[in-house]
């Protein structure tokens, strides 16, 4: 801003500044007031604290009721057994494998479509009803003893995952690629 502006800014308002003295004892009358708020302050302040325990305590109890639910429902799956237990070369399979269904899943996600949302809920029903069977694979871990054959049956449910998933990739591909192929065929006619 240009500071001659300024002054003739200030210039003009000049006697329109407020430029009467507050009374001889107004600074005394300010403190007792203040004083007189402030008492009344650490009153309601005190109120307000005792305002304010409840609603903690109820968020507080909350918390601890979802804690022990959550503690309760992990100890609980703290008994099944999954490969992982097995060995460490078990280990190392069954995170292949989680991270194979996983880059998967995330293909399928990236791809869909309004045209491949009915495949996509289909496949996420398939997947869904896998998961509950390992789910009772792990039961069956836990009371058979590493048995081969239940090792092995968890391991065809990753492998079963795994194929539904590229084949539901495989399925939305070729989707697009008819739609294409049709409209390259509509738009040169």
């Amino acid at each position: 801003m240009n500071e001659d502006y300024l002054y003739s800014l200030f210039e003009d308002v000049k006697n329109d500044f407020d430029i009467e003295e507050p009374s001889a004892n107004h600074k005394e009358r300010f403190l007792q007031k203040l004083n007189n708020k402030g008492e009344l302050y650490l009153v309601n302040a005190d109120r307000q604290r005792r305002r304010l325990w409840k609603p903690l305590l109820g968020v507080a109890a909350s918390i601890l009721l979802i804690l022990a639910i959550t503690f309760n429902l992990s100890s609980d799956k703290k008994g099944l057994r999954n490969l992982a237990s097995v060995s460490p070369e078990m280990a190392e399979t069954e995170n292949f494998f989680t991270t194979s269904i996983a880059e998967e899943l995330y293909k399928l996600n990236e791809v869909s479509t309004p045209e491949a949302r009915k495949l996509i809920d289909d496949t996420t029903e398939r997947l869904k009803a896998l998961e509950e069977a390992y789910d009772n694979l792990k039961k069956d871990l836990n009371e058979s003893g590493d048995d081969k054959r239940v090792i092995f049956a968890m391991i065809s449910n990753f492998q079963t995952r795994i194929e539904i998933l590229k084949n539901t990739l495989q399925e939305i591909e070729n989707i697009k690629q008819l739609k294409i192929t049709s409209y390259e065929t509509n738009s040169t006619i």
